[in-house]
């Protein structure tokens, strides 16, 4: 996994004056809430420039992050963050704290492999990926980089599913905890037109 730091400061003020003028001094106004029940959500403020920096890279939206705050550091995860519609600026960030024994939900890539070694990519079908992430529950060291799915075995006029990803262990898809009748497509086996897909 990708290690991704970020210098935070605690602030004092807050409400949308001092937000304001926090983005004026080119930092990101942010909370930090969750974890232990006995710590309190802490506001703080992150240079916007390094902000847009790590989140350049999306692994940062699927990775427990280390938050460097009062010479303390925590394991956090990137729960919100509102960008400005037109600018490369960032107006607020949500910061949810990770502890050993609580379940995070977190949204995570999806990996489609080997379609090439399946029969339908051989007969000159084609796969059309429609969903390339999935919100997953699961205890901070069993998070997945990202969910693999296999299509080596995909064939022509195939839906792939949610339910179709092999999880690691300890990790669930939160929309199939809510039912089957949440089981989303995710992608889809096709021939192209004038091809002699079969």
């Amino acid at each position: 996994m990708t290690d991704f730091v970020i210098n935070a400061v605690a602030r004092e003020d807050e409400g949308k004056g001092a937000s304001r003028r926090l983005r004026r001094e080119g930092l990101v106004p942010g909370i930090v809430f969750g974890g232990d029940k006995r710590k309190k959500p802490a506001s703080i403020s992150i240079p916007n420039n390094e902000l847009v920096k790590l989140t350049e890279d999306q692994a940062f939206f699927s990775s427990i992050l280390t938050l460097k705050l009062d010479d303390k550091e925590e394991q956090v995860i990137i729960k919100d963050l509102q960008r400005h519609p037109a600018k490369p600026v960032l107006l607020h960030a949500d910061f949810q704290r990770v502890t050993k024994s609580n379940k995070i939900k977190i949204t995570v890539p999806l990996q489609f492999v080997n379609f090439e070694k399946s029969a339908a990519s051989k007969a000159a079908a084609k796969f059309a990926v429609e969903k390339n992430t999935a919100e997953v529950l699961c205890l901070a060291d069993k998070l997945p980089e990202a969910l693999t799915v296999d299509l080596t075995s995909a064939e022509l006029g195939q839906i792939l599913h949610l339910s179709d990803i092999s999880l690691p262990e300890g990790v669930e898809i939160v929309a199939l905890r809510r039912g089957a009748d949440h089981d989303q497509g995710i992608g889809y086996v096709y021939a192209p037109r004038g091809s002699k897909a079969k």
